[in-house]
């Protein structure tokens, strides 16, 4: 197995959490740990005690519904086995069906992000830019649930495992086991009283913590406003604005498909995305409902795409290879919160359709 040396462009368009680790720890990428991030304590519920009795899908509605319904401010800390640490700066707040959210990045190169429900704005302080796009589908902190799908419960089972105190915050602990080896399992403290997710471990194979986020200090129902987090979001004197291009369209249409689908995972989007002003990469994106997979196609450039490889960072694995086509050969680069096994059989699968 090799490991890649550079950064890729697509690696812009990593989900939220691994793009707040990714903005420290880039440089540190390196193969998958073997020795997991320490437990947290975690009591048994007493008998007058009284923890909701969820399945799985209705223990992520209620986490997903309280990060809609509540504001709160506070510091989030990711840690994952190899002992690297990243930790952001988070403000929440919501009205109605409007969610504002502010992130600023408190290891590394300064970024602040801004996410308007769709709009997403990235601030670089150092370059002075800010670079914007809208998601399909963008979920505001925690990104758990990407839509709720009566299938998670097919691929993990659930069960209360106890109580917790995280942050000064009473929660109940649940873990989230997959019923196979294409996905990771979790373990989860929520806020007792509104559900809100307050820790997130995420645990491989053999039960091990590969890569855990917490918050370290949290306000919730904080006094944060809406208007207040939006007019922030102004364009400052001296920075450049970039409008990332981006077009919907089907992976049919732009010549791929999956021989045989990866079992639960479904496509939720397909986009055309221009990077540096002309290179065009095709995102197409799978989620089964926790997990987060997305397939970046470009074409093959012989200066540039050189190494193939799988690397890990944290939860997040990534695989780079080479697709050869009697047409011109492809680079792919998949990017998921999976095991790397689950990124082998999406690379295997995928082909060009015959034109």
């Amino acid at each position: 197995m090799t490991t890649p040396t550079r950064r890729h462009p697509v690696q812009l368009f990593l989900p939220a959490l691994a793009a707040l680790f990714c903005a420290a720890q880039v440089a540190a990428a390196q193969p998958a740990p073997t020795t997991g991030v320490p437990a947290s304590p975690i009591s048994s519920p007493s008998p007058d005690e009284t923890t909701p009795n969820l399945g799985a899908v209705e223990w992520l509605k209620r986490m997903h519904g309280a990060a809609r319904t509540h504001s709160y401010v506070g510091t989030f800390v990711v840690t994952v086995a190899a002992g690297n640490l990243s930790s952001a700066r988070i403000w929440h707040a919501c009205e109605g069906d409007l969610q504002v959210e502010r992130v600023d990045v408190l290891s590394g190169p300064p970024r602040t992000t801004f996410r308007r429900n769709e709009q997403v704005l990235t601030f670089l302080p150092d370059q002075r830019v800010i670079k914007s796009e809208k998601r399909e589908n963008s979920e505001l902190f925690p990104n758990l649930l990407g839509a709720p799908d009566s299938a998670i419960a097919d691929f993990y089972g659930v069960k209360v495992v106890g109580k917790g105190r995280v942050a000064g915050f009473d929660t109940d602990v649940i873990q989230l086991m997959p019923r196979d080896a294409m996905r990771f399992g979790y373990r989860i403290w929520t806020e007792k009283r509104t559900g809100l997710l307050t820790k997130l471990q995420t645990v491989d194979s053999d039960g091990k913590v590969v890569e855990q986020s917490a918050f370290s200090e949290l306000q919730l129902d904080a006094p944060v406003k809406v208007q207040s987090l939006s007019q922030m979001m102004n364009t400052p004197a001296g920075y450049r604005l970039e409008k990332a291009q981006v077009e919907r369209t089907t992976p049919q249409a732009e010549g791929w498909t999956l021989k045989n689908p990866v079992p639960g995972f479904k496509p939720t989007s397909c986009n055309r995305r221009v990077i540096a002003g002309s290179e065009r990469t095709l995102q197409w994106t799978f989620s089964d409902g926790l997990a987060t997979v997305s397939l970046f196609i470009e074409p093959y450039d012989a200066k540039r795409d050189a190494q193939e490889g799988t690397m890990a960072l944290g939860a997040t694995y990534t695989l780079t290879r080479r697709l050869a086509d009697p047409s011109g050969d492809w680079w792919l680069t998949a990017v998921g919160e999976v095991p790397a096994r689950t990124l082998e059989a999406f690379a295997q699968s995928l082909m060009r359709q015959p034109r």
